[in-house]
């Protein structure tokens, strides 16, 4: 029998999920909780061989942080990151800490589930690319690297002198790239284009 922790803040969706393993054959659901830290704590309680961990949870604990610290002291446990954000950054950072999948919540149950039982056996499943959104007028896939970098310290609310300084570049700099990305997406300012990319969670600001 596979265990299974569920880390989820959406009721909704954790009660979705829930039903998802609990169809499974030869799974159990052991634990589902709203917090990543709390499920760090419970992985020292009961015994764990799967988590479905999504990336920013109850109290803004981040899931991705809290994957990372179980699989260190826990590395017979398996991790799927499931998130319905969409920023690259999330999928980049779950390879590097070590998390064994990650797919997106709009998932239908059918592949979820084929990438839980895929993970189980040992494989680690990953997509190509996020999935691509609209941000006004354009789409996520026609930002370049340094906009998506200038667009994560826009989210943050940092100044252009501010973001020219984390970036080592000058202000005009700055300047440009925010209005090649406002005359893209046909915002008429930096403030909208900021609530855009988070509403579409396009561009996510995550916890330590």
């Amino acid at each position: 029998m596979i265990n299974v922790m569920i880390v989820e803040d959406q009721k909704m969706i954790r009660s979705l999920l829930e039903s998802y393993i609990e169809k499974e054959p030869g799974y159990r659901v052991v634990s589902s909780v709203a917090g990543a830290n709390r499920a760090l704590e419970l992985c020292d309680e009961i015994k764990v061989d799967l988590i479905l961990m999504d990336v920013q949870t109850e109290h803004r604990e981040n899931g991705l942080s809290a994957a990372a610290k179980i699989k260190q002291k826990f590395p017979q446990i398996k991790t799927v990151i499931v998130t319905s954000l969409v920023d690259y950054d999330v999928l980049k950072k779950a390879k590097k800490l070590g998390a064994d999948s990650l797919w997106y919540k709009d998932t239908d149950e059918a592949t979820l589930m084929d990438i839980v039982r895929r993970t189980v056996s040992g494989e680690h499943i990953f997509p190509d690319s996020p999935p691509e959104v609209e941000i006004g007028t354009a789409k996520s896939t026609e930002f370049t690297k340094t906009e998506l970098v200038v667009l994560r310290h826009l989210v943050r609310g940092l100044s252009y002198s501010r973001i020219a300084e984390e970036m080592g570049i000058e202000v005009t700099t700055v300047k440009f790239h925010v209005t090649n990305m406002l005359q893209k997406t046909n915002f008429k300012n930096k403030l909208q284009l900021a609530l855009a990319v988070s509403d579409a969670k396009f561009i996510a600001e995550l916890a330590e």
